[in-house]
């Protein structure tokens, strides 16, 4: 994205950002959405937009497509982005904002990875572990038809949605696959939602990086996940590769600065998904 993409972000920005989700995300209610979360929100679309990662798991507020996509309509009338963009709906349960390019090639690549870079917490393990041959073609399948509909489901415009109806589908682990994690959790359906991470020492990744498009000091976070700090070194080299295709992406861009990564080790008495 060149410089000429924010010609049109005047001063005001910040106060025309945290006004249009205000606005548009509320329902239709007076909804006061703190003006940091608004810019934050902003900013991972933005993010979105620059290609520094495929998608955002809307969790906010109650609105659904078509007030996101009246959200999206401000931001554009703002200059912040002119790039297309996919909203995908899972089964009224999620709704996830794409860069349909990105996450198209996110879903392929973990396709075609060996070792499959699932990560099976359930409830009856003793300790986190990689998926099995078994469990992780099933994740395959389910990641092949979802790839599948979002090469059908994108349409021209600047913004297309679709809405995908899952077959079984452990929808923590696309939702990782999604967001770019480079490891994903999951877990058996058939043991309910619960999982072995309690009290279990997990390495938690962050990448920032600040958005003077937005508003000068900004800092938004690109990207948090978490691995199991004794399945890390399973994992070296997938979060070596993630590191470096983030750094590649945000060499290409514009609208960030100064990229920071770190991790850091927590326990937790229960870790939901």
């Amino acid at each position: 994205m060149g410089p000429e993409a924010g010609a049109g972000l005047a001063v005001s920005a910040p106060r025309l950002l945290v006004a249009a989700a205000r606005e548009e995300l509320g329902g239709g209610r007076r909804w006061r959405l703190p003006a940091a979360r608004a810019l934050q929100l902003a900013g991972e679309v933005l993010a979105v937009a620059a290609g520094l990662k495929p998608a955002l798991l809307y969790d906010c507020g109650a609105a659904g497509p078509a007030e996101l996509r009246r959200y999206l309509s401000r931001l554009r009338e703002a200059g912040l982005v002119p790039h297309r963009l996919h909203l995908l709906r899972v089964e009224g349960s999620a709704l996830l904002l794409l860069h349909p390019a990105l996450a198209r090639r996110r879903v392929a690549a973990v396709l075609g990875a060996h070792p499959a870079p699932f990560m099976d917490v359930s409830a009856g393990r003793q300790r986190p572990a990689l998926c099995g041959p078994e469990e992780a073609e099933a994740i395959r399948g389910h990641l092949a038809a979802l790839l599948a509909h979002l090469g059908a489901a994108e349409a021209a415009g600047p913004v297309s949605s679709s809405e995908v109806v899952p077959a079984g589908w452990n929808l923590c682990t696309v939702a990782g696959v999604l967001l770019g994690y480079p490891a994903a959790y999951t877990f058996s359906l058939e043991q309910g939602t619960e999982n072995c991470l309690a009290l279990t020492p997990l390495r938690v990744f962050t990448a920032q990086a600040l958005c003077p498009r937005i508003k000068e000091g900004l800092r938004v976070r690109i990207s948090s996940f978490s691995i199991p700090e004794s399945l890390c070194a399973e994992l070296a080299e997938v979060l070596d590769a993630w590191c470096e295709e983030l750094r590649k992406a945000f060499s290409a861009q514009r609208d960030f600065v100064d990229l920071q990564i770190s991790s850091e080790v927590v326990t937790l008495p229960a870790v939901a998904l």
